[in-house]
């Protein structure tokens, strides 16, 4: 293996850490506003807009899983309903069927497209007002502590593994010199 390959090997995410920090952020911020499939176009899109690295948003978009996209959820729900001054149900079984009767709604909708039918909005309507708007407005407050936290924590643990990446390589070169290896 030559020498200067090992020189010009740049780190797993090669970019400086604020960038790659600054990916972390967007997909973690993508997590939680509800844009369910779309997180990964949400966090590339943030990321290339904060001049963040795409890869570790996209990476970070993993951090919203079956085991905390719950949790997510309903913390974004309570405290959108709390900000909106929604005082509804906010059971599963609520929520669970404002999805089926919203799901049920556009399906009729697709399909009155071709046939006689009129088209129903009250499923829709509903899952708009009591699900989807409040899960929206909660996430945001959330998705910005969490992301700024990650982005604080993320920064200084990659600029001191990044610094003590280029020193390991340093006393590498500097071995390989000593040895009558390869120079630069």
């Amino acid at each position: 293996r030559d020498l200067r390959s090992d020189v010009c090997r740049d780190d797993r995410l090669p970019d400086p850490p604020h960038r790659i920090a600054r990916g972390v952020l967007a997909g973690t911020f993508a997590n939680f506003p509800p844009i369910f499939g779309f997180q990964m176009i949400g966090a590339a899109l943030l990321a290339w807009l904060m001049r963040g690295n795409i890869l570790a948003a996209l990476l970070a978009t993993l951090l919203s899983n079956p085991i905390t996209t719950p949790l997510i959820a309903l913390v974004s729900l309570k405290l959108g309903h709390w900000m909106l001054g929604l005082h509804g149900d906010l059971s599963v079984e609520f929520v669970f069927n404002a999805f089926s009767h919203a799901s049920r709604d556009l399906w009729h909708n697709v399909l009155a497209m071709f046939s006689p039918d009129v088209a129903q909005w009250h499923g829709l309507t509903l899952f708009w007002h009591e699900v989807y708007l409040p899960y929206l407005v909660g996430s945001l407050l959330p998705g910005l502590v969490t992301s700024v936290v990650l982005y604080l924590l993320t920064l200084p643990l990659l600029q001191a593994y990044q610094a003590m990446r280029r020193k390991r390589l340093v006393k590498k070169v500097r071995a390989k010199s000593a040895a009558g290896g390869d120079t630069l």
